[in-house]
């Protein structure tokens, strides 16, 4: 009983991956679930498809691999954070489709609390910015428009959760409604310090406290997965919102380590210990995954536009038929020719924090080519990071620790060479892609493992950590600085328009 199985439950598709105890993928099972899109600026997911998918994926997993559960050591579930659920606590029912973290529906609800004067409350108290893109605005959304559900809630009726509450909630057959300390401080509405659910903040958003789930570490036990599902009973050991959980699959565990995730957007964290601390340059703090303890936190930065801008080349400008030639295509000329792109389709997210924006491309003259377009959107995910990463050295170094001194990196778009060797060359530091790149689900699988004593510590899980490959900076730091200073100048005009 040396195998851990983790639920990867993504925002377009359920993963599940089985692990050996080294960290090495046995096996993997993915299935997509539709996207749902009621109006503009709204995301919205089907309950039972999250449900369905991960359950189908589990089992193709065991059958893949040749195991029975019984041969599963425990079980870790890392999910799409944010994305918010309501449902009914006797019949199991959602009362309405999951809003997904994208949404943006319930940006009147932020404007209305931060008219109230409650920006720096909910800073210090919970390290997020007021902002549509966290869970406790979307819970009051599904209260203020369902018919009934508020009603329903201050009956103590009705149950919310992110993604990994309303797994657990299906997995253990309704008997247990919990999260971790990493979804929870997701929500806008969990103080970090005290680890509790913050009355102030839920009175603020008229949010009953019976429906929270109960919050534990996130190498805890979370329940017993009932043996109708995949055949035995297993113990649900480890739960991470998916950042922190891929935080931890890259053992980053102390102050100052950072890693890097490039997915559809791009998702930076930096480890700051158990110091809780305000990000002085645009980033907001979190809490980490945690095994119980005293609490540990990090600074983290999005980019809404990482690997997406591929999939535009792709769809949008028909500039390659699959995502796989962008790297050939941007490496048929030595450079970006001048040309800069800017993918601010949804603005700007950390650290500039400039909704309005919008894409641009500058430089361009008539020698330009696809290819030069097509190595400028590559560039752009590398120019994004690194402004994430200079923003975090310095709130690391106003804090008395010290610059980040390597980038660990995963997510699919890490496979990309000239994408890494380029970030590396803009950052100045060793940019690390490991052996195991699917470091989401690692993490959750070694949360799970550390609970149940597979694992003697996190010394054990460091060491099994292995780089697959180190890219080192190859470019002067004043030449680097110089294209920093231009992909500053375009940011600039894309704000400006």
């Amino acid at each position: 009983m040396t195998y851990l199985l983790a639920l990867d439950q993504g925002t377009s598709s359920s993963r599940s991956i089985v692990f050996d105890r080294q960290g090495q993928v046995v096996t993997m099972a993915q299935r997509e679930f539709p996207q749902i899109y009621p109006q503009p600026g709204w995301v919205e997911h089907n309950p039972q498809d999250l449900w369905q998918s991960q359950l189908a994926t589990a089992r193709q997993a065991l059958k893949q691999a040749g195991l029975q559960a019984g041969q599963i050591h425990a079980v870790g579930i890392t999910n799409q954070r944010e994305t918010t659920l309501v449902w009914n606590r006797q019949s199991g029912e959602p009362v309405y489709n999951a809003i997904v973290w994208q949404d943006r529906r319930a940006e009147a609800t932020c404007a209305a609390l931060r008219e109230r004067g409650l920006t720096d409350t909910v800073l210090q108290k919970t390290g997020l910015r007021i902002d549509a893109y966290f869970s406790g605005t979307k819970l009051k959304w599904i209260l203020d428009h369902v018919p009934g559900a508020r009603a329903l809630a201050e009956r103590g009726e009705l149950a919310f959760g992110t993604v990994d509450s309303w797994l657990i909630w299906k997995l253990t057959g309704g008997t247990r409604h919990v999260t971790d300390v990493s979804n929870a401080s997701r929500t806008m509405l969990f103080n970090i310090h005290s680890r509790l659910w913050d009355e102030d903040l839920l009175a603020a958003l008229d949010i009953p406290s019976g429906l929270m789930p109960e919050v534990l570490p996130s190498s805890a036990h979370f329940g017993q997965l009932d043996a109708e599902w995949l055949g035995a009973p297993l113990e649900i050991a480890g739960v991470g919102g998916d950042q922190q959980s891929a935080l931890f699959g890259q053992a980053c565990f102390h102050a100052g380590m950072a890693k890097n995730t490039y997915g559809t957007g791009c998702f930076m964290l930096m480890h700051t210990g158990e110091r809780f601390q305000v990000s002085q340059n645009g980033l907001i703090t979190t809490a980490a995954a945690q095994p119980p303890g005293k609490p540990q936190y990090a600074l983290e930065g999005s980019v809404f536009i990482g690997g997406a801008v591929v999939q535009w080349l792709r769809d949008g400008l028909r500039a390659i038929e699959s995502s796989s030639e962008v790297q050939a295509l941007a490496e048929s000329v030595p450079d970006a020719g001048g040309v800069v792109l800017v993918p601010a389709f949804t603005g700007l997210g950390a650290p500039y924090w400039q909704p309005e924006a919008r894409g641009s491309i500058t430089g361009l003259t008539r020698g330009t080519t696809m290819a030069h377009i097509a190595r400028a959107a590559l560039e752009s995910i590398a120019f994004q990071s690194a402004a994430l990463l200079d923003a975090m050295s310095r709130d690391a170094v106003a804090a008395g620790g010290v610059p980040v001194s390597e980038l660990r990196v995963d997510g699919g778009a890490c496979v990309n060479d000239l994408l890494m060797q380029f970030q590396a060359d803009l950052l100045g530091i060793p940019v690390v892609r490991p052996a195991v790149i699917e470091t989401t689900a690692l993490g959750a699988a070694y949360l799970a493992g550390l609970h149940t004593g597979l694992y003697a510590g996190l010394d054990e899980l460091s060491q099994q950590w292995k780089a697959q490959r180190t890219f080192h900076p190859t470019l002067s730091r004043e030449r680097a600085a110089e294209k920093m200073a231009q992909w500053e100048r375009a940011v600039r005009q894309t704000v400006a328009m």
